[in-house]
């Protein structure tokens, strides 16, 4: 590690003007959350391995900012080379290089990696000492990284319309019918996420996230895809054709960005109208670019006239979150079939716990009778893991129809390691499963027809009074937040004081939003909406047809004599879609909402203090029990339905 910031070092010595600073976000070209292997910058010369996270390399520091999820990780993973800025405790990146960097101080960025809003905050905030932000011509961080992992040709593939639920063609006719009302005459799209909803491919260039690396640009009368050719298959293509979008290297992209600018695009590609154009030049006074401040690189950002864009939010962000009938009916397929194989999951590690540790297992709460793996010959290969264990569970997935993959990397953890947020287990460090410790899986999948992510905490032995209070008020805040009904107009940050209020009589919390929203096949993570306290919640109404998670990270504690962050933690999390609540009144004639669940998997009774909870929320409790024996029925055999009937078995006071 010391000698990768010698070499940065050095290269920022070198530069013109010498930097006295360089920056080096988690981000790629398109601002995205998860990011390929080669794409991996920040992890490369800080060793911490969290998705979110920034670095800053002076002359002489380097310092990491990340959030609340995974402090305890980063602590663990940074070198004495490193300090850790605690994201919400600590002064933000900018304030701080503002105030410790000296007068007219150079600070580099490689200008693809970097959204528009975070140079333009960080431009402001340098202003005060005259700093400047230095756009660097290459990625410093590329020219030391030696052994950097090769682009992979992945081939882009047709998303079809049986699972898409909407045409190539609805999509970009919606899309310039926005841009006219806007006075736009062109969008560039950068987020991954919005280029494979618009033009209806997937891909497999990012782990976990099937998508393409492209970019796309649309204009009232033409349209482009900006891709690595050789991903692009003759069928692929000539339906790309068929809907006026011309296929362009991904590198033009810079090119055509101040071809856009100059309204010269059009003209220069002989492309006009096309049976999906809908407006003529010259017919037309729209003279703004659309860029969504966000996710667009500031690289092509400084290709356009700054006072003919509009900086606003991508509107295919929100097209994408209203889920199609189709989609909606896609998501709720992949949810049964992705709860059975959480009970298949449940069904086999209550078994081995049982048989390899001696464990009471999934039901009962007595001790620990006999560790048979203690004495047994072939120990190593006997033992349970997190990481076997989670291989396990992708097995059960995996034999699901339109499997395609993982959703993110499973957490799959136990005890302490419970208390790191985003803990994400290696096969060579991780912990053996401890019958006397709780267990915590979160976990997804993707799905030709739907895109899953639950998260369930279990335990095998005997409970502490203290781990069932905690689970028991993690479990009330669920179903408050499920059980929500609220009138249009209402956001996410409005209802996530709902999951806090039953930690908050004890004075726990949680560093964390509570939900976000899903895509359809395509990321776990999917906005605009998403319940938080963050500000930014407030910023797009919940909607009918949106999808969103009930999910969020229950209390960690340090006991005496333990160093970890905690000895627990503890989350539940569903996936819920947003639908019209039938209520008996109707104030204001907004009209109100209300959450449909579509995960099915139990929640553990003995985890349970039913002295806790309300007789309102057992009789929730055991609707949506008898609900999970319903619907996942068809798809267990007869053991495993009978260990889901006892796991599901009505409960009382």
């Amino acid at each position: 590690m010391a000698d990768i910031l010698a070499s940065l070092r050095s290269l920022m010595a070198s530069q013109s003007p010498p930097l006295d600073a360089l920056l080096v976000p988690s981000e790629d070209y398109h601002q995205s959350e998860y990011v390929s292997a080669r794409d991996k910058r920040r992890e490369f010369v800080s060793g911490f391995t969290g998705s979110a996270g920034l670095a800053l390399i002076t002359k002489n520091e380097a310092r990491l900012w990340t959030d609340g999820r995974y402090f305890l990780q980063a602590t663990q993973q940074l070198s004495d080379q490193w300090k850790l800025m605690r994201i919400g405790e600590d002064p933000p990146v900018d304030v701080w290089m503002s105030d410790n960097l000296q007068k007219e101080a150079a600070i580099g960025i490689d200008p693809w990696c970097v959204s528009v809003d975070t140079a333009q905050r960080w431009e402001r905030a340098f202003a005060k000492k005259n700093q400047k932000l230095v756009q660097t011509s290459t990625n410093l961080v590329d020219e030391i990284w030696k052994n950097r992992p090769p682009a992979e040709i992945n081939p882009a593939v047709d998303h079809p319309l049986e699972f898409a639920g909407r045409s190539i063609a609805e999509k970009l006719k919606a899309l310039r019918e926005k841009l006219f009302s806007e006075k736009a005459r062109g969008i560039i799209i950068t987020a991954l996420d919005e280029v494979a909803w618009l033009y209806n491919i997937r891909g497999s260039d990012v782990s976990y996230s099937p998508v393409v690396h492209a970019f796309a640009i649309v204009t009232l009368n033409s349209a482009f895809l900006y891709v690595d050719k050789r991903k692009v298959s003759s069928k692929v293509s000539s339906s790309l054709q068929a809907n006026g979008i011309e296929v362009r290297e991904y590198g033009a992209v810079s090119s055509d960005a101040a071809m856009l600018a100059s309204n010269q695009l059009d003209q220069a590609t002989g492309v006009n109208s096309g049976q999906n154009g809908v407006y003529q030049n010259d017919t037309c006074d729209n003279d703004l670019i659309w860029v969504d401040p966000a996710s667009c690189c500031y690289a092509l950002f400084s290709k356009l006239d700054a006072n003919k864009v509009l900086l606003q939010q991508s509107p295919l962000a929100l097209a994408k979150a209203l889920k199609n009938p189709v989609e909606l009916d896609g998501l709720k397929n992949a949810h049964i079939r992705d709860g059975a194989a959480v009970v298949q999951y449940l069904v086999w590690l209550d078994k081995q716990m049982q048989e390899i540790y001696g464990a009471s297992g999934y039901f009962l709460e007595g001790e620990v009778t006999s560790k048979k793996i203690l004495n047994a010959p072939c120990r190593e290969t006997m033992k349970l893991t997190e990481v076997s264990v989670s291989d396990k569970l992708e097995g059960f997935r995996a034999s699901k129809e339109h499997f395609r993959g993982l959703s993110f990397p499973t957490i799959s953890s136990v005890g302490p390691n419970a208390a790191i947020i985003h803990y994400s287990p290696q096969a060579k460090t991780c912990a053996e499963l401890d019958p006397n410790s709780i267990y915590l899986f979160d976990s997804g999948a993707q799905y030709l027809d739907g895109t899953t992510d639950i998260t369930r905490t279990v335990h095998f032995g005997k409970p502490s009074a203290h781990e069932k209070a905690c689970y028991t008020s993690v479990l009330k805040g669920h179903i408050a937040l499920g059980n929500a009904r609220f009138p249009n107009g209402t956001n996410g940050y409005s209802l996530d004081i709902l999951a806090r209020i039953p930690l908050w009589r004890y004075g726990l919390d949680y560093r964390h939003g509570t939900g976000h929203g899903i895509g359809s096949y395509l990321n776990v993570h999917e906005g605009p909406h998403q319940i938080s306290f963050r500000p930014q919640a407030r910023n797009v109404p919940l909607q009918v047809s949106m999808t969103v998670t009930d999910g969020f990270l229950g209390p960690s504690f340090a006991e005496p004599g333990y160093y970890e962050d905690g000895n627990f933690g503890i989350r539940l999390e569903n996936v819920l879609v947003i639908k019209e609540a039938d209520t008996e009144f109707n104030f204001g004639d907004k009209g109100y909402l209300s959450f449909e669940h579509i995960t099915w998997a139990p929640y553990q009774i003995k985890l349970i203090d039913l002295s806790i909870l309300t007789p309102e929320e057992i009789q929730w409790l055991n609707r949506y029990h008898s609900k999970c024996r319903e619907i996942l029925a068809p798809y267990l055999d007869k053991n495993e339905m009978e260990w889901l009937k006892k796991a599901t078995e009505p409960v009382s006071a």
